[in-house]
């Protein structure tokens, strides 16, 4: 007994020494492994090229921020041609957590452009897939689209996704949201006050302090089209501050703490409870604002 406990004690340090020596797989030999070698007569032309945090803007310019305001890890290049047909450029970017990958997707996505049915969800249009899976946010375009290129590129993106295989997991904000109540495609999650004022200009200032560690979601209501703004934040401390800073910035001449109507005639009404600052933006009338505060309110535990 002992002789055999002792072996199996063994065993388990051999196995973890093991592991130590064992060469981590590249990010990029594993990624590379979703590309198709082949796709209707297009095959990949050039190297894999790849980009991390540091450098994104030799790639692109001023849209590497978008990733970086999100848990952009590393990005995959990969060009294919085909003789006679327009090049495809397939971008696969390494988000770390399906959070941010859909974040990405909902920052990017348009408001009428259609499911392609691709991934967690997709959109094409003009000869531009893009779609999210996992922690992967994958964009593919074709510079010009034809009948083949199109059909290359979706077939391109189904492929890429049946590789990545699991699926990635939402922020929990969206649990307070009922999609009945907001168009689709205007629900925006995010961290940053850059991508906030993109989508919504709030403020020059970054007056939510939001930074990423902060979680929103920006979501357009369907029956006035006005917009709610929830922020979690990771402490209750930091909620109340963020709400102050924003009463006081946004709301400076108010009778009623936390409640306004704009210029435009309309009202925005702001709380907090807990971790969180609700806050509903461009409703037409005050009871309707309140009304609408109070719900989200209530679904907050």
């Amino acid at each position: 007994m002992l002789k055999e406990g002792v072996t199996e004690i063994l065993k388990i340090i051999t196995f973890f020494l093991t592991m130590l020596f064992i060469p981590l797989i590249p990010w990029t030999e594993e990624t590379s492994k979703l590309l198709p070698r082949k796709i209707h007569g297009y095959k990949p032309h050039g190297k894999v090229e790849t980009y991390n945090r540091q450098t994104i803007y030799e790639y692109m310019d001023g849209a590497g921020e978008i990733y970086l305001a999100y848990g952009f890890k590393e990005l995959l290049v990969q060009r294919y041609q085909k003789v006679g047909e327009p090049e495809i450029i397939v971008e696969i970017f390494d988000m770390v957590s399906g959070k941010d990958a859909f974040g990405v997707f909902t920052h990017v996505q348009g408001r009428d452009d259609k499911e392609a049915g691709i991934g967690q969800n997709s959109e094409y249009r003009g000869g531009l897939l893009t779609f999210w899976k996992g922690r992967f946010f994958v964009s593919i375009l074709t510079k010009a689209e034809t009948v083949k290129a199109k059909r290359a590129v979706l077939e391109i993106g189904r492929t890429i996704s049946k590789g990545i295989g699991i699926d990635g997991e939402k922020s929990g904000l969206l649990n307070y949201i009922r999609e009945e109540d907001f168009f689709p495609k205007e629900i925006r999650y995010f961290h940053t006050h850059a991508i906030l004022n993109y989508h919504y200009y709030l403020s020059g200032e970054n007056i939510l302090n939001l930074d990423e560690d902060t979680d929103a979601v920006l979501a357009r209501y369907k029956d006035d089209g006005g917009y709610l703004l929830l922020v979690e934040y990771k402490k209750e401390e930091d909620a109340r501050k963020a709400l102050n800073n924003f009463i006081n910035a946004y709301m400076p001449e108010i009778t009623e703490k936390g409640i306004v109507q704009t210029e435009d005639g309309r009202w925005t009404v702001a709380t907090a409870k807990q971790n969180f600052v609700i806050i509903v933006l461009d409703a037409i009338t005050q009871i309707q604002a309140s009304s609408k505060l109070e719900a989200i309110k209530g679904k907050l535990k």
